[in-house]
């Protein structure tokens, strides 16, 4: 499928009341057409991987085609650059993290990128640091324990960040961090009591929101099983 048609079967799915409900979930963006995410996976899967056509749709500036980007892009041909430039262009949550997980943790600088991102200062790019770490606790079945427990470290200086759509990140890296192995919980457990003991309102609710989850019955019982099988 071209890149006219792709357009265009986008541009057929427009809808004003699905664009006001985006916003009403803190997506905003200068440029959409409302395209539910069932239709979006659709046509991914009839597109197919091509990376020559990812780069148009993420160039033309529609938020509904750059998602429709990332789950056609190849991440053996994404370079750094790429990333970079990519993103340098994230203006709301879901782009942001909807490129990380189908995309971003894929290639080889994953790891690398999400430490160098939360250290930006940009709200979407530290964003996508945080999410990056968050979509490789549970998808980067490959990597160790030591390679997430350096991100603790990160996730504790970041706490204080008071803006909404970074503090969600730091939030969701550390839970899912926890929620990886025993150990990992401990040590997760161990860095939401040291934000907490911080006292900003972004630190406080980063913690208190994590230590919730992490210490709870389920995720208790799921790790000691995880434990037992391994």
């Amino acid at each position: 499928m071209q890149y006219r048609a792709i357009m265009s079967a986008l541009k057929s799915h427009y809808k004003r009341e699905n664009i006001e409900g985006m916003a009403r979930f803190g997506i905003v963006t200068e440029k959409a057409y409302g395209v539910p995410a069932p239709a979006l996976r659709k046509l991914a899967r009839e597109v197919s991987k091509d990376h020559t056509l990812a780069q148009r749709l993420w160039a033309s500036g529609v938020h509904d085609a750059r998602v429709l980007a990332a789950l056609i892009d190849d991440p053996e041909q994404v370079t750094e650059e790429q990333m970079e430039s990519w993103a340098a262009d994230f203006d709301n949550w879901a782009v942001c993290d909807g490129v990380c997980l189908h995309l971003f943790r894929r290639t080889p600088f994953a790891h690398e990128k999400a430490v160098e991102w939360t250290a930006r200062d940009e709200e979407f790019v530290r964003r996508a640091g945080f999410a990056l770490i968050a979509c490789l606790a549970v998808h980067d079945k490959n990597a160790d324990d030591r390679q997430f427990g350096r991100f603790l470290p990160i996730i504790e200086r970041e706490a204080t960040d008071e803006r909404n759509f970074v503090k969600k990140a730091v939030n969701w890296a550390l839970r899912q961090i926890g929620k990886r192995s025993l150990h990992l919980n401990r040590e997760a457990i161990k860095t939401a009591k040291q934000i907490r003991a911080v006292g900003s309102p972004a630190a406080r609710w980063v913690a208190s929101d994590a230590l919730r989850e992490l210490t709870g019955d389920v995720v208790q019982r799921r790790l000691r099983g995880k434990k037992r099988r391994s």
